[in-house]
């Protein structure tokens, strides 16, 4: 586990929303709010959005909420309309309530929560609209636990969506990042479409787009602790059909 870094203030009080969708990472879930909790930003909130569990991680998130009312919000969805629905909901709902930044990641934690001071120290001392958590850059690493077929899916993955639409990013299918908000709202939520893991790389290609200075500084990716991968066949298909209808719907869109 990397050592978190120490910012200055007031870049440490800065109003950083973390945005965590969830769908069965009850087991996941507390470690992940402890260790943000335990970050030197004491601006850091957590907004867990929650597609109607089944294993029970929205009244595990509830529990956690009433521990920490003040850090902690939670929005419980009707069901599970992916990815993509849950991070527009919790983005929304961070932008209206007064987020600078904000951050998304995954609950299962093979994100380092370490690595957001030094992410956001990245954003607050350049131009970037956005600065991404990073497997794919010099000194960014994959957990040698990570099986193979997903290591080949993600390189892949990457190659094919570069090829087509021409984004300069190593990582354009990276989870893990942080916003300006500024830069969120350019871009205008109701603009995005992707339901899947697809909603990545649409906002990635809006913000290319629209001139906003995207940085990738690397992370360790580890594999998930616990639970199991919500990549569905449904997900690979929209996933390989969705550059193709970037590329259509986005093309009058530019700075």
């Amino acid at each position: 586990m990397i050592e978190p870094v120490q910012l200055p203030s007031p870049w440490r009080d800065a109003r950083l929303t973390v945005v965590v969708p969830t769908y069965n990472e009850a087991g996941n879930l507390p470690a992940l709010v402890e260790r943000l909790l335990a970050l030197p930003l004491p601006g850091l909130r957590i907004l867990v959005a929650d597609d109607n569990s089944p294993d029970g991680t929205g009244e595990v998130a509830d529990k956690l909420a009433i521990e920490h009312p003040d850090r902690i919000e939670v929005v419980h969805r009707a069901g599970k309309e992916g990815l993509g629905r849950a991070y527009v909901d919790g983005i929304g709902r961070a932008l209206d309530g007064g987020a600078e930044y904000v951050a998304q990641m995954d609950a299962d934690l093979s994100h380092p929560p370490e690595a957001l001071p030094g992410m956001l120290g990245t954003l607050l001392s350049t131009q970037a609209g956005v600065v991404i958590g990073s497997r794919y850059v010099p000194g960014g690493e994959l957990d040698e636990n990570w099986p193979l077929y997903r290591r080949a899916l993600s390189g892949w993955a990457n190659l094919y969506v570069h090829t087509l639409l021409r984004v300069r990013i190593r990582d354009l299918t990276a989870g893990f990042k942080i916003w300006r908000a500024d830069a969120l709202r350019d871009i205008g939520l109701d603009r995005v479409q992707s339901n899947g893991y697809s909603f990545q790389v649409e906002m990635h290609y809006l913000a290319t787009k629209l001139g906003h200075t995207i940085l990738e500084v690397p992370i360790r990716f580890e594999e998930r602790r616990d639970g199991m991968s919500k990549m569905t066949t449904a997900t690979k298909i929209e996933s390989a059909l969705m550059p193709f209808r970037l590329r259509s719907k986005h093309r009058h869109i530019s700075r």
